[in-house]
């Protein structure tokens, strides 16, 4: 009998053509030590909170216009950082697009200042 899960039976094993092999992962050779290409590329909001991030975007467009940019709820309705700090942490989707918003005003902002 084969594998059939009975009293005193042994399962089937795996063959060795089965068994998973690990998936490749991209390294990056940086000054003779390869790391992950993730960890080559530093993440442009690391260390950045999510409150420094709506600030700044209020402080640049102010609330009605932020709404205008991004139509939520919590950004055009009696809007604060408080409750758009609540809203944001709990919907990835809007706090996603905040992120965009914010990285593309950085780059704004820089380009403004090579001119």
């Amino acid at each position: 009998m084969l594998g059939g899960g009975g009293a005193g039976e042994h399962p089937v094993t795996e063959s060795p053509s089965t068994k998973r092999e690990p998936i490749a992962r991209r390294m990056v050779v940086i000054s003779e030590q390869a790391i992950p290409e993730e960890v080559a590329r530093p993440d442009p909001l690391h260390g950045i909170t999510l409150e420094t991030i709506v600030t700044e975007l209020v402080e640049y467009y102010g609330w009605p216009a932020l709404g205008e940019q991004i139509d939520i709820r919590c950004f055009t309705h009696d809007p604060s950082i408080t409750s758009s700090l609540k809203f944001l942490r709990r919907t990835p989707w809007a706090r996603a697009k905040v992120e965009s918003l914010y990285l593309f005003v950085q780059r704004e902002r820089a380009r403004q200042a090579r001119t």
